[in-house]
């Protein structure tokens, strides 16, 4: 017979320290990008483009309005490439 697994309660919930409060995260796949603020920066905190070069530059300057100075990404294959290209680390 299977183990019933506990139930994690609110309470026991582990809290991980800030270590970047200007950072976002960006989730890059073939046919959608992800894009997530901090709470705080946004009412819609976490937001969706497609992956053309305009839509590049839209997300980026929703990035720029919510204060975002750093940014982790996350890419399978080649597709990194055109948003590092293009950017150059030039506004983050």
């Amino acid at each position: 017979m299977a183990r019933k697994r506990k139930k994690d309660s609110p309470g026991k919930q582990a809290v991980m320290p800030v270590m970047r409060a200007d950072a976002a995260g960006i989730d890059i796949g073939a046919t959608e990008i992800f894009v997530a603020v901090p709470p705080d920066r946004a009412v819609e905190n976490v937001r969706s483009f497609p992956p053309f070069t305009q839509d590049l530059y839209a997300w980026a300057e929703w990035l720029e309005q919510c204060g975002v100075k750093t940014v982790a990404m996350e890419s399978t294959g080649g597709v990194l490439d055109t948003p590092v290209s293009d950017f150059g680390g030039a506004w983050f």
